[in-house]
């Protein structure tokens, strides 16, 4: 059985644009209701995970105010502010909800601008430490399709010059899109969709290593199929760990310049996500991971 004793400080460390913070953070994306939609159904335990979060040495969360939408921010604040100033706040923009919950483009400048300002204030802060330009122009299987990102990166750009953003990352994004972003600004991060199965990043992680900048991968269990998982299930039975462990524990120790922002409702299965950093990945189990790769 994995603990969390110094777990958070065993993931290492890297530097998430101006910031350093530990390579295991927290997505704080469950805390919103079902669907990431409304408030959390227990708010009181929604702070809890939040507050335990910080008590183990988390220093890097990871939200966005179309999380219910404002629902989580608003949680987040009421936690933890005001922040320790080892604190890093990561938000997304670029999408919105609409009355049903549907998850809907919001890339005008306007968009953009107002998106700033709401996530500062739900969350009350003066300014944002680093947000992500959640790229909309395509979803599903086939991941992003190709989009010009100059128009969208402008307005957030002027943002920055006049401090209101500390400084920019991109998600949902495609190598193309990660080098005209770069052509622009300084981008400290790329998240996507990445994990065991899902590998289509390989090559853009490795590049964004050799240029120190941070990978944050979302959906860590995400589109496995039956034969990937029993995979899984049958590394982390050898390990005594769970799969959730061992694909964390896998993502640790693929690349240094890798951020985990694993989500979650519940304190309990925070603990278990941390203990993850503490779990060693030996050659045999590396390899049969390696080998599930769609």
């Amino acid at each position: 059985m994995l603990d969390t004793h110094n777990a958070v400080a065993n993931s290492g460390t890297f530097a998430l644009g101006h910031r350093t913070v530990h390579r295991m953070g927290y997505g704080a994306m469950q805390l919103a209701g079902p669907h990431v939609f409304g408030p959390p159904e227990d708010r009181d335990g929604a702070m809890a995970v939040l507050r335990e979060a910080v008590a183990l040495g988390i220093d890097h969360i990871d939200t966005s105010d179309f999380y219910g939408p404002h629902h989580t921010n608003r949680v987040i604040r009421d936690a933890l502010a005001p922040y320790s100033t080892d604190l890093t706040l990561v938000t997304k923009l670029g999408a919105r909800r609409d009355d049903e919950g549907a998850w809907l483009p919001a890339m005008q400048p306007k968009e953009l601008i107002d998106a700033v300002q709401s996530n500062c204030d739900n969350l009350g802060i003066e300014r944002i430490e680093i947000a992500n330009l959640r790229l909309m122009f395509g979803e599903g299987d086939a991941g992003p399709t190709p989009g010009d990102v100059r128009p969208l990166l402008e307005p957030l750009i002027a943002l920055k010059e006049r401090d209101r953003i500390g400084a920019l990352g991109i998600s949902n994004a495609l190598p193309e899109q990660v080098e005209a972003a770069r052509s622009m600004t300084k981008i400290v991060c790329v998240q996507n969709m990445y994990n065991l199965a899902n590998r289509r990043d390989d090559d853009l992680i490795d590049y964004l290593a050799r240029e120190g900048i941070a990978y944050v991968p979302f959906f860590p269990l995400g589109g496995f199929n039956s034969l990937q998982s029993d995979t899984l299930k049958s590394a982390a039975k050898g390990l005594q760990a769970t799969p959730m462990q061992v694909a964390l524990a896998w993502l640790l120790q693929r690349s240094p310049n890798i951020l985990l922002i694993p989500g979650t409702s519940s304190v309990e299965h925070l603990r278990q996500n941390v203990a993850a950093a503490n779990l060693h990945l030996p050659d045999g189990a590396l390899a049969a991971l390696d080998a599930i790769a769609g």
